[in-house]
């Protein structure tokens, strides 16, 4: 199977990213962006050849679903001899059941269904992205690779919460997420460095989305992301950690209703709402509205926080490692996150972080600093070559 042609889907709240693949290796990667408002469709070869860069109409890019239509138009006219093997679908919430990838069955999908309300801003556009797949490509298999997976395997402590057992039997406990870019991050280490991917690592995984995730001998110990992708870091719009009260207060004095407060905490927090302007890392360190620092502060403080908090779960560090659009890009965050870490043996090499090295941490340093691209979609074609494959040998 490793010469397999697997489309890999992304469905996020308002673009689809989707790259074709011939075993790791990407044949086509492109996206639809700004779904429901001015959409845009891009791909590109492997060798930076631009194959398609146009407007969506308005109905085309009305939604997921609309979208894939020309999505697989193009794919047929440019691959018209395209044998494909099967679909992998990123989709965001697993539950406590779905913890491996797995073929999309009518029994998966009313599970995946069921999970909407964890994961709102995710989980409707993963469905939508199976549904057009499937009437596109009818009979051949879709994977469902879920960002939950990963973190199945925590101490019972690093999930529960402090309820009654009967709710965490009954689901409501910590699941972490953006497991598919940790799994790939865990594998990519044993590539790039050895000497710690067996060892203790912190992995910072910050964008729009952004969490973090305890890793040791290539397993998630614990994630700061909770029962659903609101907890543990602050966000683009999201607002990460938060006091339980603050809820009952919204609730009962400010007389707020669950979608309000849904509206509020998924959309309208995060850096977007402790700057008042925006959600997007580049614009708050090009502004010079204090706000914009107060926001990028929280941002940083919030991540040193966790990254003392993991180091006593793992008992040492021996690795951090940056990823996602901001821990990749950033050098700012990435400096400001590790002043002041010399107490864990973390010295900066600042030449090396200002140019975006794959090392930016000084020889004296007893912990390695790593800057490591993460693939997603890689992850997912991976894991639905190897459904495949058992679902041929079986």
């Amino acid at each position: 199977m490793s010469d397999s042609v697997v489309l890999v889907l992304n469905a996020g709240s308002s673009s689809i990213k989707f790259q074709l693949f011939s075993g790791d290796e990407p044949l086509l990667r492109g996206l639809i962006d700004g779904l429901g408002t001015a959409a845009r469709f891009t791909a590109r070869t492997s060798n930076n050849l631009i194959l398609i860069d146009r407007d969506l109409t308005t109905a085309e890019g009305a939604g997921h679903g609309p979208a894939l239509r020309p999505l697989m138009a193009f794919l047929l006219e440019h691959f018209p001899d395209l044998d494909l093997a099967g679909v992998g679908h990123r989709v965001v919430h697993g539950g406590p059941t779905l913890s491996e990838p797995v073929v999309v069955t009518p029994e998966v999908e009313t599970v995946i269904e069921s999970l909407v309300s964890l994961a709102p801003l995710h989980q409707p556009h993963n469905l939508a992205g199976i549904r057009a797949a499937r009437t596109a490509f009818p009979g051949i298999p879709q994977v469902a690779c879920f960002d939950t997976a990963f973190h199945r395997d925590h101490p019972w402590v690093n999930d529960a919460f402090a309820l009654p057992r009967r709710y965490f039997d009954e689901g409501v406990r910590r699941y972490g997420f953006h497991g598919l870019s940790y799994e790939f991050i865990a594998q990519r280490l044993g590539e790039i460095a050895p000497d710690v991917a067996s060892g203790r690592v912190v992995v910072a995984h910050l964008g729009n989305g952004a969490s973090m995730c305890a890793i040791k001998g290539g397993r998630s110990v614990i994630s700061t992301m909770g029962f659903s992708a609101l907890d543990g870091l602050p966000m683009g719009t999201r607002c990460g950690q938060l006091d339980p009260g603050v809820i009952l207060y919204l609730l009962q004095e400010k007389g707020m209703t669950a979608g309000e407060i849904s509206e509020l905490l998924y959309r309208e927090s995060g850096l977007k709402g402790l700057s008042g302007l925006t959600g997007d890392m580049r614009e708050l360190e090009a502004s010079r509205d204090r706000r914009a620092a107060d926001a990028i502060d929280y941002f940083v403080f919030r991540i040193r926080r966790e990254i003392g908090a993991m180091a006593a779960v793992l008992s040492g560090l021996d690795a951090i490692v940056f990823t996602g659009g901001i821990g990749e890009n950033s050098g700012l965050v990435r400096r400001r996150v590790i002043a002041g870490l010399e107490w864990l043996g973390i010295i900066l090499d600042e030449a090396a972080n200002a140019q975006g090295l794959t090392e930016i941490s000084s020889r004296t340093s007893r912990v390695k600093v790593l800057v490591v691209q993460t693939d997603e979609e890689c992850m997912i074609a991976r894991h639905t070559r190897h459904v495949i494959s058992q679902l041929g040998a079986a």
